[in-house]
């Protein structure tokens, strides 16, 4: 019928395109005027729309009431300048416009055949990241490594985590599965212990080895020894550890020369998970936190967390390709072709989970031209120096603490107790972020170190600023007042 939307017709998605972006750019115009965590409870959405899809179709202007009025009150705004929770998930025009073009070509690229372009961009992209961060060149697709662009880092946890299990099994058989160890700190993303859960590890064979206050919560590389020691002897296989350049808790940086060492000489695979903080690497001052990364088998950063890259790009580097290629490559007959069966191309379906991909080295390669390393470096720099500012903020007043010290855009702080009771801190702690968020004029998240009940501002939101900054503080010292007048 005239007037009904098609499948795909290019004066269509022109018209409606240009109301999508139009609507779009609106929400980041008013972004600030949101609370930023959503104030809905759970199960308001099924009360607000329809029990079945529509029979017959409706209009764009129709939708996006509703998205105005239903879906957006339970949006937490990620992109908002006041959110200081998780790690960011950062948005960019050069990012939104490399997904837009993503999508609309929207292709899957599993194997080189499927669109040449698609895996040689991402080739090369990753070869221009890795030289940003000044990896060792055998990270690079020019010899017998290579980057890839993952879903998030918990994927690329896993699929070096298999590759060394498949790696180590071949030479000692098989049925030893049951005696592969896995080493972390209990600093380490939870991500690795699913990976180990979904690889078969035995949970009693995964290490979690306590970090400590007094080392800042990196892993002492003597503890590590010492449990790759105790393995040793009692017949198991320590194969696999994982370091962290700025964990999730507290940006705690594990010694990667040490742990290097150890690693290497017991053969075991060495991944760095630096999901976080690898953008901030891109800065000379920065660089030295992933000195010993040389000593590494795989490297992985998130693009899409503080690089302006939309979600979900993951950057995993390898040196050695074969060793994920001979764990995670399948080859049915229809997926057969000249190219791959001759060995001249990289199929990223054998470096991967799923057999599909999207063209996801195209956002990040717009975000590295759009903007380049100068402004990419500049863009990292502000946010550590607005952090500095509000540490600066909290270290003024006597009421509150720094608990670890600032590495890079997180803040880990607590108010005082009144009295030296530790439960009521944590009470006092769990309220104050409770009050805080209550208001919907910021949102910041909590962890737990040592017992103790730790706040967590992260700056890194494309649009905060210094003012922004100077808001949350108010916030805090007003919500704190209050808090402490009752005790």
């Amino acid at each position: 019928m005239e007037g009904e939307l098609k499948p795909m017709d290019a004066e269509q998605l022109r018209e409606y395109g240009h109301k999508m972006v139009d609507f779009i750019a609106d929400y980041y115009k008013n972004i600030e005027n949101f609370p930023v965590l959503s104030q809905v409870q759970p199960g308001y959405l099924r009360k607000l729309l329809p029990e079945t899809a529509p029979a017959h179709s409706e209009t764009l202007q129709d939708v996006l009431e509703d998205i105005q009025t239903k879906i957006l009150p339970g949006v937490t705004h990620w992109q908002s300048p006041d959110y200081f929770a998780y790690f960011p998930s950062n948005s960019s025009v050069a990012g939104f416009l490399g997904e837009m073009l993503s999508a609309g070509i929207n292709m899957v690229g599993f194997s080189w055949i499927t669109s040449p372009a698609a895996t040689e961009l991402e080739m090369i992209v990753l070869d221009w990241l890795a030289k940003a961060l000044k990896l060792p060149d055998e990270f690079l697709s020019t010899g017998q490594g290579g980057g890839v662009i993952q879903g998030t880092a918990s994927e690329a946890v896993l699929v070096v985590l298999l590759a060394a299990r498949d790696k180590v099994l071949r030479r000692v058989g098989k049925d030893a599965i049951g005696k592969l160890v896995v080493y972390c700190s209990d600093q380490t993303h939870s991500a690795l212990q699913k990976a180990c859960q979904i690889g078969g590890i035995h949970p009693e064979n995964f290490r979690m080895l306590k970090a400590v206050s007094c080392r800042d919560y990196a892993l002492s590389p003597d503890a590590l020894s010492e449990a790759v020691s105790h393995d040793l002897a009692t017949g198991l296989i320590p194969f696999f550890f994982c370091a962290t350049i700025g964990t999730t808790s507290s940006t705690a940086v594990d010694p990667l020369p040490a742990l290097g060492k150890i690693t290497k000489s017991n053969s075991m695979w060495f991944h760095v998970d630096a999901a976080y903080a690898g953008s901030a690497c891109i800065c000379p001052e920065f660089r030295h936190y992933i000195d010993g990364v040389e000593e590494a088998d795989s490297f992985n950063m998130n693009a899409h967390k503080w690089f302006l890259t939309n979600f979900d790009c993951s950057a995993l580097w390898v040196k050695d390709r074969s060793a994920l290629i001979q764990s995670l490559s399948t080859n049915p007959e229809f997926l057969k072709n000249k190219a791959s069966q001759g060995n001249l191309v990289v199929d990223y379906k054998d470096w991967q989970i799923p057999l599909g991909r999207r063209f996801r080295s195209l956002k990040l390669w717009m975000v590295l031209r759009l903007y380049g390393l100068e402004k990419l470096q500049a863009y990292v720099r502000n946010h550590i120096e607005l952090a500095r500012r509000f540490e600066e903020h909290i270290a003024q007043d006597q009421r509150f603490e720094i608990v670890t010290p600032r590495k890079f855009s997180l803040v880990c702080f607590r108010l005082r107790p009144p009295q030296s009771n530790e439960d009521y801190a944590n009470k006092l702690n769990h309220d104050l972020l409770d009050a805080v968020n209550s208001t919907g004029k910021l949102f910041i998240s909590h962890t737990v170190l040592s017992n103790r009940y730790i706040l967590r501002l992260a700056v890194g939101a494309p649009l905060t600023e210094e003012r922004h900054i100077l808001a949350a503080w108010k916030v805090f010292q007003d919500e704190a007042a209050t808090l402490l007048s009752k005790c």
